[in-house]
């Protein structure tokens, strides 16, 4: 498509891999972006919830986005997440992506406390200023912030921002934001939503599991996108059982199970969080396995 945004299309959110002393296995990550570009992947979005940003230090994260870009072929984009406990944070790590060659970022609001709409504002205004484009990150359940449809659509208005990742999974919001804010390109932003977001009128998709069903995945969008539900429907019932988790706390955990069991080195977790109970193993490795002997890739 002519007027394809680098935030449009199936952007996955990279998980990263870990060895078992928690050092970063940048190799690992480097053929992780690779073999999503061959999958055909529109591009990924490093330095996210799944990519464990927080336990990341400075240095770690720019080299996070660096292999990225690195890793990347032509047309293929890189959307960094520029999370962070303050505006000046975020803006200096917006700078790094935009010194790397990236073209856009991904950010939340302030995260550390529940910001008022001045302090949200700043701190977008602050990001935007490096010169990308910025596609904001709603996700009220894991940040104390929650970017309402009427707050988006300040910061559309101010040009701020250019997309939202919906990750409220109210899908009701979707419409709302579309009437307030037209010009703002709507993302889908949890896995177990992408059909209902998708019909609602969304450009992108910020993904977990095509890291393990990619071409499954890249199909269900399309599907979705095109209202083909006749197509869409059914592929989406066979893989919900394994999208619903990209919703849960446990959703790192069980996508780097997933990308483990399709032979994908995904590595450990870094503290606080701990591996799967084996109770909650065994109900996503079945989910999982399920899926991988109905030939879904």
């Amino acid at each position: 498509m002519a007027d394809k945004k680098p935030w449009h299309g199936v952007l996955v959110a990279t998980s990263l891999p870990f060895n078992e002393d928690f050092s970063v296995n940048f190799d690992a990550y480097s053929n992780n972006i690779a073999w999503l570009a061959e999958q055909g992947c529109d591009g990924v979005t490093p330095n996210g919830s799944l990519g464990e940003y927080q336990s990341l230090t400075v240095e770690e994260r720019d080299r996070v986005v660096r292999t990225a870009v690195e890793a990347a072929p032509a047309g293929f984009s890189v959307m960094p997440g520029v999370g962070a406990y303050s505006g000046l944070e975020s803006k200096r790590h917006a700078q790094f992506a935009k010194d790397a060659g990236c073209e856009a970022v991904m950010a939340l609001p302030p995260n550390s406390y529940r910001a008022d709409e001045r302090s949200i504002l700043q701190h977008f205004e602050l990001i935007a200023s490096v010169g990308l484009a910025v596609t904001a990150y709603n996700n009220p359940i894991d940040t104390k912030v929650d970017l309402t449809p009427q707050l988006l659509a300040k910061l559309a208005h101010e040009g701020f921002i250019v997309g939202v990742k919906e990750f409220s999974g109210d899908v009701r919001r979707c419409y709302e934001v579309s009437e307030l804010a037209p010009e703002l390109d709507l993302m889908i932003g949890t896995d177990d939503t992408v059909l209902e977001v998708a019909i609602a009128g969304a450009k992108g998709w910020v993904s977990g599991y095509p890291q393990v069903f990619p071409k499954a995945s890249i199909e269900l969008y399309n599907a979705a996108i095109a209202g083909d539900l006749e197509k869409a429907l059914p592929l989406y019932r066979q893989m919900h059982p394994v999208l619903r988790w990209d919703s849960k706390t446990e959703f790192i955990q069980a996508i780097k199970l997933g990308q483990e069991m399709i032979g994908h080195f995904a590595g450990v977790c870094r503290p606080p969080r701990q591996p799967l109970t084996a109770e909650t193993e065994k109900i996503v490795r079945e989910a999982t396995q399920a899926c991988i002997d109905a030939g879904l890739n």
